[in-house]
């Protein structure tokens, strides 16, 4: 066998082969059976075009290349093309797991390593931080025996701009697994428009380059999970909404569940594969923006007339208000029992304040002010903030009441004039962005540089 040959085969053997006619792996389909034209045919479906073939006129049959020219010439689209074997690693039972109890990071190094990036939301840091390494020691150790340790799926609840999102990003980035974010928004009941449940752990095994048993070790984030709750009315079908949550119940319990690969939605032309999702660690999040409502609606339900009153207005301005949810409060806000009892770890993120929007611009290791000066920093230009001009920024975020997503927003817009002139002059040394400048009644302050640098800078452009 040629040295071509063997880099074939070695490149192909990360591949199964896909059943022309089924569409089934050969993992599920069994050996395939090869014949020209590149097409592979698994036992079961060769047994039956075997049979059809018995139990009709045999001798009269067209040959495939007949079908495909008669296809053609009447017009019709030709038969389609043999499937593209998709990187479906096999299970090679002398593979050593991936995950190690020793390599996983301590809830305490996990959490510090948070912090480089987020800021506040200590509580919520904390409690991902030992629900995550729970939940990876169970699966480095595979605890299945006497005492079967069950899954730590979690609910975050918090305010837009808050850092759920973020959070769960920088999660997969310190343990290195795969990551699949996806929208609550678009799933769907079965046979409407839309993408089936099963979609959530397509993009999943996307994430992991197709590879069943990496992804069988993933995080899902699903964001606005409070957008599939019960609707109120009554009088239209409900497809995405408590039908979505009975669909990803044996989702987020763990179960054999046959996945698209490559596809949203279930069809005949779009092969298939088994995921076991009991060791994939599902995240909900959401903003539930009406759960306040409910929230205080609960609190203050005593009369608010004698020594023991509660006043209605009380926690109007309470930060904490989300961190007292409970499950009671879920379910009147529209989830149904059965997803809740399947979300274990419950708990809230809250709301920036000034101070925390103070901290998001300077402090993580890629705020927004540090890549601003380190784009400067290639022109050879210092970029300064007045603190004045950091509580200025954090106070017109809180108007837009968008957390710190509102952050780059204000920074892009002040930004704009000082990125288009700078380049103009090559004697711009120092740039300071006042406070008279952000509110619109001054200019930033603006240090030329020393004769010395000018006189080096234009001897190294002439060099």
């Amino acid at each position: 066998m040629s040295e071509e040959q063997d880099n074939v085969k070695k490149e192909n053997s990360d591949y199964e082969d896909i059943c022309y006619i089924c569409h089934r792996t050969e993992s599920r389909a069994g050996k395939m059976i090869h014949i020209p034209n590149n097409i592979c045919i698994c036992s079961d479906c060769m047994q039956k075009t075997f049979d059809s073939m018995n139990n009709g006129a045999f001798g009269n049959m067209p040959s495939y290349m007949d079908l495909m020219n008669m296809n053609s010439a009447f017009g019709m689209p030709p038969q389609q093309e043999t499937p593209q074997r998709q990187k479906l690693k096999k299970k090679n039972p002398e593979e050593k797991p991936e995950l190690d109890i020793k390599n996983i990071p301590a809830p305490h190094i996990i959490k510090e390593k948070l912090d480089d990036y987020i800021v506040g939301q200590d509580f919520a840091k904390k409690v991902i931080s030992v629900a995550v390494y729970n939940h990876y020691k169970r699966v480095a150790t595979n605890t299945m025996d006497e005492i079967e340790i069950e899954k730590s799926n979690m609910l975050m609840i918090g305010p837009t701009g808050s850092g759920k999102t973020f959070l769960v990003k920088t999660l997969a980035k310190i343990l290195q697994v795969p990551l699949a974010i996806t929208d609550a928004t678009s799933l769907t009941e079965a046979g409407y428009i839309g993408d089936d449940v099963e979609s959530v752990l397509s993009k999943l095994l996307a994430a992991a380059d197709n590879d069943v048993e990496k992804a069988e070790h993933g995080i899902v984030f699903i964001d606005e999970i409070d957008k599939i709750a019960k609707k109120q009315s009554t009088t239209n079908r409900d497809v995405s909404g408590e039908s979505v949550q009975q669909g990803l119940l044996k989702l987020l319990e763990g179960s054999q569940v046959e996945v698209p690969v490559g596809a949203t939605n279930k069809n005949a032309m779009v092969p298939m594969t088994t995921i076991d999702t009991k060791n994939i660690l599902f995240i909900c999040g959401g903003a539930f923006p009406k759960l306040e409502g409910i929230l205080k609606k609960r609190l203050t339900k005593q009369s608010n007339i004698g020594f023991g009153g509660e006043l209605k207005d009380r926690y109007d301005n309470d930060p904490d208000l989300l961190s007292k949810v409970t499950v009671e409060d879920l379910r009147e806000y529209g989830m149904i029992p059965e997803f809740l009892g399947r979300l274990p770890i419950i708990y809230a993120l809250r709301e920036l304040d000034k101070e925390a929007l103070i901290r998001v611009l300077v402090e993580p290791k890629n705020a927004i002010v540090k890549q601003y000066q380190k784009l400067l920093a290639l022109d050879e230009v210092n970029l300064l903030f007045d603190e004045e001009a950091y509580e200025a920024i954090a106070e017109r975020a809180i108007e837009k009441k968008m957390g710190a997503r509102a952050l780059r927003a204000i920074i892009e817009e002040i930004m704009l004039d000082i990125m288009y002139e700078i380049p103009k002059d090559d004697n711009i040394g120092t740039v300071t962005i006042t406070r008279e400048y952000i509110e619109g009644t001054g200019a930033p302050k603006i240090e030329m540089r020393s004769s010395d640098r000018i006189a080096k800078k234009e001897a190294t452009e002439e060099e």
